[in-house]
């Protein structure tokens, strides 16, 4: 049984300002369906402030609680662990980690820090790394589908140099690690079995979301997908279909039987 959804919001309900076709009316029959949703974004460009609006502006309206963002996570986690960061992500997001400075050690917070990459950056978070600071990735995408439709570097890449050059691995908070996927999940009392993911990342966001032990994650032809996405990594897809919209109608055909 189908008790709950995840749903990527970059490449499955909008790209850019624009929302993908039939994917307003898709959430609309979620919700009249009764299934609790969380939007689980590795968005780490925009503050959630901004998401919120994006969404409303689309009118899909979207409550504090059903927005996990790897932001919010790494607050939550600097927080637990008292760390002051080191932030190493784009410009827009900074704002987010205002009020936690004066923790008892360092943590270097790798996000997709856009132009702000460079030798200069890169190597001033290594060097906080060689002096003991904890390391934080936001996320280990390899690739997004930009502004202007191409394929562009995601954050993946740069945490894989911090990585290397330090020789330290990194915590990573956003998806595909279970914590992620199991924090979306942690106030609908629903068990990861009966939750199903919707993504267009074959990697993050439908193999790690079974690694994580959800009942099912369904892959949609739309955003980054690319012809074979499914064949490339391991758990495959539970099912790939064309866009949320159908997506919606496979939920709906199991949620009801």
């Amino acid at each position: 049984m189908i008790r709950a959804v995840l749903l990527d919001l970059v490449g499955v309900v909008y790209d850019g300002d624009t929302p993908i076709a039939g994917a307003v009316t898709a959430v609309e029959r979620l919700r009249k369906a009764g299934l609790p949703l969380r939007f689980v974004s590795n968005t780490t460009r925009s503050p959630r402030s901004k998401i919120v609006a994006q969404l409303a502006a689309m009118g899909i309206e979207v409550a504090d609680e059903e927005l996990l963002t790897p932001a919010r996570a790494a607050i939550e986690w600097l927080r637990r662990h008292g760390r002051e960061p080191h932030l190493l992500v784009h410009p827009d997001l900074e704002a987010e980690f205002s009020g936690l400075e004066g923790g008892s050690g360092k943590a270097v917070v790798v996000g997709d820090a856009g132009e702000a990459f460079g030798y200069a950056s890169l190597n001033r978070a290594f060097r906080v790394l060689s002096a003991g600071a904890d390391f934080v990735a936001l996320a280990t995408n390899r690739i997004f589908k930009d502004a202007d439709g191409q394929l562009s570097l995601d954050a993946g890449a740069f945490v894989a140099a911090l990585e290397f050059a330090s020789g330290r691995s990194p915590v990573v908070l956003g998806k595909p690690s279970a914590d992620f996927f199991h924090s979306a999940l942690a106030d609908l009392n629903c068990p990861a079995a009966d939750a199903v993911m919707v993504g267009d990342d074959a990697e993050s966001d439908v193999a790690g979301a079974l690694r994580a032990g959800l009942g099912a994650a369904l892959l949609v032809r739309t955003g980054k997908y690319r012809p074979n996405d499914e064949t490339q990594y391991d758990p495959a897809p539970t099912a790939v279909v064309d866009d949320l919209a159908a997506a919606t109608d496979w939920i709906l055909n199991r949620a009801e039987a």
